[in-house]
């Protein structure tokens, strides 16, 4: 079995496929669990939001040390770090608290230490599978992003299922459940093949990356894929509480869940007709229903469609991160893990910056998420703009080798 594993890139896939499951529970599963932590640790709200930014936070340090970290200790031990902090951090979740004098405490060095699973995840799973003797690569990287989705859409589900039958003052159990997963995939990790997709030393250095303008807009695109993902995404659940007056239960399932399982299917899409449709024709369709979304969700009366406007915003914006990947990789075929670290980080720049700007405008205009929604849509329409760059910019400035 072990020789098999080693041989077979088939099972290099499925285990990045499973490591995106992994991020999915990393950045997933503690939100379902703020009100209980409230309750039960009497954790004032703000300090429960702080977890929040930490755990983005570390994985944005974690992008930036990886520039360098990754190819100095190669790309098989930083996977198999990555899923031990993972698991390390969802079981210390169960115990910490309770061990520790303060439970604030343990929850933030819990969330520390899968943060920085999750920041080495998102480094190192896309390079890998672009490495892959695959045919197929945009194919192959839209469904790699689609595992999120689903990995997202089955913790709320499942967690939820274990809530309603076993209990909620039970969810400890779930966390030590939920840390299995890393544990084995990193068994996976010790036995698969992996390529590297440049030598340390052909690889571009960050200096040269900053030097050349196509980086630039690559990172654009990277910031507006996850600024018009998140800014979305983190305010679904309260738009539909706040919209149709629901439990949260079912504000859950109708809105962060219903964006998930749209943006899977946009991707799994992509990756069954990849070879008819061209990559950026796909996003621009996407960064155009993206726009609607967003007017759709803020600007109609009715609150049904409005949450109609968010679930399609997920189909829209399911292209948007993975195709950033794909032509950054055609485009910059040097650029290592160096470029795959930076464009993360832009990425998570994004996704912090996306969801702020939609709280900060709705607080500036007494409570308004309509209005918050709305301002969000500038990350789309510059989006837009980064792409049309990419075509109009010289082949020889936009191809770096």
């Amino acid at each position: 079995m072990n020789n098999f594993l080693k041989k077979d890139f088939k099972w290099t896939i499925i285990a990045c496929f499973a490591g995106y499951v992994v991020q999915a529970v990393i950045n997933n599963f503690a939100p379902l669990l703020f009100i209980t932590f409230h309750t039960s640790y009497q954790i004032s709200l703000d300090k429960i939001a702080v977890l929040v930014t930490i755990n983005f936070g570390v994985q944005l340090l974690v992008d930036l040390a990886a520039t360098r970290l990754v190819d100095k200790i190669g790309y098989r031990i930083s996977m198999v770090l990555a899923h031990l902090m993972a698991a390390v951090g969802l079981v210390s979740m169960a115990f910490l608290p309770e061990i520790l004098p303060s439970a604030y405490s343990g929850l933030v060095i819990a969330i520390v230490l899968y943060a920085i699973g999750g920041g080495l995840l998102e480094v190192l799973v896309s390079p890998i599978v672009e490495a892959c003797p695959t045919k197929r690569k945009e194919a192959t990287m839209s469904l790699l992003h689609s595992f999120y989705c689903w990995g997202h859409v089955f913790v709320v589900l499942a967690s939820t299922l274990f809530f309603v039958t076993v209990g909620i003052s039970h969810w400890k159990i779930l966390a030590c459940i939920w840390g299995l997963i890393p544990l084995a995939n990193l068994f996976l990790f010790t036995q698969v093949p992996i390529n590297t997709l440049v030598e340390e030393k052909d690889g571009l250095s960050i200096r040269d990356l900053f030097r050349n303008k196509i980086f630039w807009v690559l990172m654009l695109l990277m910031v507006c894929a996850g600024a018009s993902e998140q800014g979305m995404s983190q305010w679904a659940s309260a738009f539909a509480e706040a919209g149709l007056g629901v439990s949260k239960t079912v504000g859950d399932l109708a809105g962060p869940c219903a964006f998930a399982v749209c943006m899977g299917c946009a991707r799994l899409f992509y990756a069954k007709y990849s070879e008819k449709i061209p990559l950026q024709k796909f996003m621009v369709f996407s960064g155009c229903l993206c726009i609607m979304t967003y007017f759709v969700a803020s600007l109609v009366g009715n609150p049904v469609i409005n949450l109609v406007g968010c679930a399609l915003c997920g189909f829209s914006v399911g292209i948007l991160w993975p195709g950033s990947f794909s032509i950054a990789a055609k485009l910059c075929r040097k650029g290592g893990t160096a470029m795959f670290a930076l464009l993360a980080l832009g990425g998570d720049l994004g996704c912090a910056g996306g969801p702020a700007l939609v709280g900060m405008v709705a607080e500036r205009l007494g409570g308004d998420l309509k209005r918050g929604i709305l301002a969000a849509v500038v990350f789309p329409i510059l989006l837009l703009v980064g792409l049309a760059l990419v075509k109009i910019l010289p082949q020889k400035t936009a191809t770096i080798d």
